[in-house]
């Protein structure tokens, strides 16, 4: 593990033990971390933050919904995408308010290759934590997989304005200017 990777968990853990709290999209913790991903001055910086939120968002107090999301997410590493399907589903049906089974219900779906639903799922994270810029960034994928430029480009500079170093949304918005000013012409 390199060292970057080992301080980014060290405050990520830090982080989290220090302020026990709902741990999911309305722990009071996020507020503060948003506020220094905006104001953090690269990526390597934004990086640490957005370690520290991501952990935050997969968190839940309740046992079974945790122990599905380790088993989806495992089930996903493994691109066994109809079990992660699978415990998302279940997920979001005992957790209907737990922004980050949507989240990960839509990403198997993109993954499967079913935008639409995909995009459904998005919605109802966003609908719970509207700073989602991981959902965001998937709606923009999607949305570049269903040849929509310009509602993909919207998608990812939203998720910019929420987190401006998130280098994968960058990319794919200065890619997607690119491609729109050329048709233009």
């Amino acid at each position: 593990m390199s060292k970057f990777l080992q301080f980014v968990m060290a405050v990520a853990l830090i982080l989290l033990a220090a302020s026990p709290g709902r741990a999911d999209q309305n722990d009071a913790r996020l507020d503060g971390l948003f506020s220094q991903l905006l104001a953090a001055p690269g990526p390597a910086e934004a990086q640490t933050i957005e370690a520290a939120i991501w952990l935050i968002w997969v968190q839940s107090d309740d046992g079974a919904v945790q122990a599905l999301m380790r088993d989806g997410v495992d089930a996903m590493s493994r691109r066994d995408f109809g079990r992660a399907l699978g415990k998302f589903e279940q997920m979001v049906a005992i957790a209907p308010d737990f922004a980050e089974g949507w989240n990960k219900r839509a990403t198997v779906h993109y993954l499967m290759g079913n935008f639409g639903e995909s995009l459904s799922d998005i919605e109802r994270t966003l609908a719970l934590e509207p700073r989602h810029f991981g959902a965001l960034s998937g709606r923009g994928l999607c949305y570049i997989e269903l040849e929509d430029e310009k509602r993909a480009l919207e998608a990812f500079e939203d998720a910019l304005t929420i987190h401006p170093n998130l280098t994968s949304a960058a990319i794919n918005a200065a890619a997607l200017r690119k491609s729109l000013r050329e048709r233009e012409i």
